[in-house]
């Protein structure tokens, strides 16, 4: 009993199992939360009797492919898809240096692009998949870019000739257990000449919670400059944040987004204004 044991345990088998009062299938018990891929089902088999009579149970095996076809197969071509549609989303935003050089057509490329993974994904749950969040997440691409500042739809500083700020990396860092969401926006600051820019890094801190089933809201609490290169011994400086009298009617310090497609490397969310962004995992 011991051997059979084991053997149902560690292959995809289904047991059956013959007496006269019964017929069917019969759904296994679960085993420490595992659920052993085999269902029992009587069989059209004379019952053998035991020395008192009654019917005795005897037992057969039926490999489970000679069921339905298998849901793991569909969730095989699922995935399948999603791993073509990925490589096709990433060729659309390839070389439009994270959304600052994309013109309309190449965001109506993105986008349709991004729909047909939200499509073919499903809707997002982020009561059950939380933890696909956690981590630090590169930004490939934002549409807000194509607005030629660094703040997209909202108010943000130019990228030009008036303020020469050139932008580098940008990453989300995302802890679901202290609930800490940072905006990490790598910049080259430039300089007159003969001076070289100076390089830094800004941490926008954020908290964030959960609102539904796939929006997330985030509430701003500081912001971290830390030069780098050259000057990478200086300390950090923290931001004096605007009164409240001062700020814009638009940066009321919280926003939210929603999260249109998760899995363990690649995340895609719609902004409260429109903004379609994409991550890789870093």
């Amino acid at each position: 009993m011991a051997a059979l044991a084991s053997s149902v345990l560690h292959s995809p088998l289904q047991i059956c199992s013959s007496d006269s009062s019964s017929s069917g299938f019969l759904s296994p018990p679960r085993i420490h939360g595992f659920a052993p891929n085999f269902k029992v089902k009587c069989s059209s088999r004379r019952p053998l009797r035991s020395g008192d009579g009654r019917p005795r149970r005897s037992f057969y095996l039926k490999s489970a492919s000679d069921s339905s076809p298998s849901l793991v197969d569909d969730y095989k071509a699922n995935s399948e898809l999603l791993a073509s549609l990925k490589i096709k989303l990433l060729s659309a935003v390839s070389g439009l240096n994270r959304g600052l050089a994309a013109n309309e057509g190449d965001l109506q490329k993105a986008d349709e692009a991004a729909k047909e993974i939200e499509a073919a994904g499903g809707p997002v749950d982020l009561s059950v998949d939380l933890d696909k969040l956690q981590g630090r997440w590169k930004l490939i691409y934002s549409s807000a870019f194509s607005s030629r500042t660094l703040g997209g739809s909202r108010p943000g500083p130019p990228t030009g000739r008036l303020l020469p700020i050139t932008l580098g990396q940008v990453f989300q860092r995302i802890d679901v257990i202290s609930k800490d969401f940072d905006n990490i926006v790598e910049l080259e600051l430039g300089a007159p000449w003969p001076l070289p820019p100076a390089e830094v890094t800004a941490t926008l801190a954020h908290v964030f919670e959960i609102i539904g089933s796939a929006k997330i809201k985030i509430t701003f609490q500081k912001t971290t400059v830390k030069a780098t290169g050259n000057l990478s011994q200086l300390p950090p400086l923290e931001v004096p944040r605007l009164p409240d009298a001062l700020r814009p009617p638009s940066n009321t310090g919280s926003g939210d987004f929603e999260v249109t497609y998760l899995d363990n490397d690649t995340r895609i969310t719609r902004g409260d204004r429109g903004e379609l962004r994409v991550f890789v995992i870093s």
